[in-house]
This record gives structure tokens, sequence and C-alpha cells, in this order.
């Protein structure tokens, strides 16, 4: 086989520079800690590697998504206990207000006490996070959730809140609405309210009541009449007796699963109210009772059955506030949670990456080496055979 001279030098020289990309790709790699460098290097590791990081973002992204609900939620447990505060401050005055000893002007001065406390929750209702957004506005962000008019304080804000994705596989409340916190609280004991008719004349008043058999209730409105101190009847709506008995001071009356407890001695002609129970906001609740102590002509009958039923509605409120700030709890958890298996799997994610695209130097070094005697020799080989002449073996 004869090999041209001009062959021998495009081999060689082509020989050469393979040797010398590889060097200094070699040399690439080790300056810059990486050995993919193209996908060119390694198709299909790059190809793993864009997956791995693509995971790595989104994983990223839901610890930061949950950091910004942990900051959301932790400022509204926090409001949710200011709130707390408030209203059982505001249900202390009023067991001190359903005192038949107490004055008008003593219970007016508690009714200005309620007022204040009354303008400490609406600001507690309306407070912003660092964002400037609402944090009972649910998704109205910017819009003033609670106003106060004449005719009572109203929701504005929006009924949803923002859902945040904190992992691949769930979403949160990244708060709660003011309607659900505030508003749409069961009235009474959440079956049933009781009342005092105004005109009733006698000393007796009525307990915000139980239900005794939830299957025997019928939701009506039940008026329970006394013909005299000692003799009452119950009628529904229709005017059908539903129930009668005697009376005497602090017995129970019962019909339908439900039951109620009056005291005192009512007069010929008094009437008491059942009916099924709605909902009410704590700020309508503190606003009756505001008004109910500051009313100087409702007898202590009156003022004693308003002022029970003013007490089980503020409990009814602290529960709900007590039943949203453990559901607060829990998502923090759950962000907590999420955020731990999270930095495990970056940590996983960031390892495979590196074993994919980080430099083994040693090797690296080792295979420089190699490439550069490859290409000294490859050099020397090419000068000495270069050099060759026939002129040299001609005698």
């Amino acid at each position: 086989m004869r090999i041209s001279t001009l062959g021998f030098q495009s081999t060689a020289s082509q020989q050469m520079q393979t040797l010398e990309a590889a060097i200094a790709r070699t040399q690439q790699q080790l300056s810059t800690g990486k050995k993919l460098q193209t996908a060119a290097d390694n198709p299909v590791g790059m190809a793993q590697v864009n997956e791995l990081n693509a995971q790595l973002s989104a994983s990223q992204q839901y610890v930061a998504n949950g950091n910004t609900a942990t900051a959301n939620l932790q400022l509204e447990a926090q409001s949710l206990t200011g709130a707390t505060n408030t209203l059982q401050s505001a249900r202390d005055l009023a067991v001190e207000a359903n005192n038949s000893a107490l004055t008008a002007t003593q219970r007016q001065d508690i009714a200005t006490q309620l007022q204040q406390q009354l303008q400490d929750l609406i600001a507690t209702a309306n407070q912003k996070n660092a964002a400037g957004d609402y944090l009972f506005a649910g998704n109205a962000a910017q819009t003033l959730p609670f106003a106060q008019s004449a005719a009572g304080v109203a929701y504005s804000g929006s009924g949803q809140v923002n859902q945040i994705q904190i992992s691949s596989n769930q979403r949160i409340s990244a708060g709660d609405t003011g309607a659900s916190v505030f508003m749409n609280i069961p009235a009474g004991n959440g079956t049933f309210t009781t009342a005092a008719a105004a005109a009733n004349t006698g000393s007796a008043s009525i307990t915000p009541g139980t239900v005794t058999n939830v299957a025997a209730w019928v939701p009506d409105t039940y008026q329970i009449s006394f013909s005299s101190p000692a003799q009452y009847q119950v009628t529904n709506s229709t005017g059908a007796v539903v129930a009668s008995g005697s009376y005497t001071d602090g017995d129970t009356v019962s019909f339908n699963g439900v039951q109620v407890t009056l005291n005192g001695t009512p007069a010929a002609g008094d009437q008491f109210t059942v009916a099924p129970a709605g909902t009410a906001s704590v700020f309508s609740t503190l606003s009756g009772l505001i008004k109910t102590l500051s009313t100087a002509n409702l007898s202590n009958a009156q003022l004693t059955t308003q002022i029970n039923g003013a007490l089980q509605q503020i409990d009814g409120a602290l529960g709900n506030f007590n039943s949203v700030q453990a559901s607060v709890g829990a998502r923090l958890n759950a962000i907590t949670a999420s955020q731990t298996s999270a930095q495990s799997l970056q940590t996983t994610l960031t390892a495979n990456v590196s074993s994919l695209t980080d430099v083994d130097y040693t090797q690296a070094t080792t295979q420089l080496s190699s490439e550069e005697l490859a290409l000294q020799a490859a050099q020397q080989s090419y000068a000495s055979i270069a050099s060759l002449s026939l002129f040299n073996y001609i005698k």
C-alpha cells in the first residue's frame, strides 16, 4: 500500500488537531469544574441534568411558596389571638353587666367599654400584611373587608382565598375569609335561639336552651305563652299546641327534642320565643349587647335573657376563632412537613446533578497528562517522518 506525502501530512495533522481539541476540552473542564459543557459532550447525560434541574427548580418554588404562606398564616394566627383576647374581655364585661344590682349608669359605662372592644375587633379584622394586603379579605386583598355604618358592620371581601402549591400534589389555603372568621357564626346554640317578648311584665327570663333529641326537633318558630304564672302552653307557627304544663320558678320546658329553662315568675300573658337559629356576626353580637346595656327601660328579666343570649353567641364566636386558629396551625404544620421533604429532595437532586456534571479532578488531571503525552508523541513522530527523504539513502 502506498501512502502519499500529502495523505500522510493530512492524516497526521488531523490526528494532532483531534488531540489538541481533547486537551482544550479537558483543560476547560478543569478550569470550570464542569465536565458537561454542551449537549454534545453527553446527550443522554445532559437530558438527565435538564430534567433534574427542572425538578430542583420546582421544589425550590414550592419552598418559596411555603415561606410566603407561612408569613401570612403566622400573622393571621397573631390576629386571631388578638381577636380572641378582645372578645374574651368583652365576655367578661357581659358577665359583669349580668347583675340586677347594677344601675343604668353602671351598665352604660360597661356599654362604653364594649364599644371600644368593638372598634378594636374591627381594626383586627381589617389588619394588613407586610405587602399591604388585607388578611381577611380573601382574594380581594386590596379591598377593605369590614366597614361600619348605621346599619352595622358589613363584609366587602371575597368569599374565596388563594390556594398555594406547596408540593407537587398539595395545595393549601393561604388565609381565611373574614366571612368565615367573623360573620357566619351560628346564632343561639346553633340549632335555635330564644327571646323574651318586649311586652313581658313578669320577672321570668329564658336560657339559650339545649337540644335533647336532634331527630325530634322540627325547625319552626314556637311561642311559649303563660295564661297564668303557673300555666303555659307551647304553640307552633300555625297556632297548634305542641306542649303544655304547669310551671314553677326554675322549671324546664321541653318539646320536640329541645328544652329551655325559665327563671323567675312570669305574668299572665308573658311570651317567650324559640326559633330556628340562623347566623350572626361577632360584630352584631357586640352591637346588640351594647344596645341592650344602653336601653334604660328594660326589665331585669329582659336584661338577663338578652345578656345570656349574647354570652352564648360570644362563646360561639370564641369557639369559631379557636377552630380557625387550629386550622391555621394545621396548615403551618403541613408547610413545615412539605418543606422538610422538599429540602431532602433538593439535596438528592443536587447530588445527582453534581454526579453528572462535576469534574473528577483526579481523573481529569490523569486524562490531561495522557492527552498531552499522546500529542507530544504524535508531534515527534510527525517531525521524524516528515524529515525523511530518498536522497538520504543515495550514495
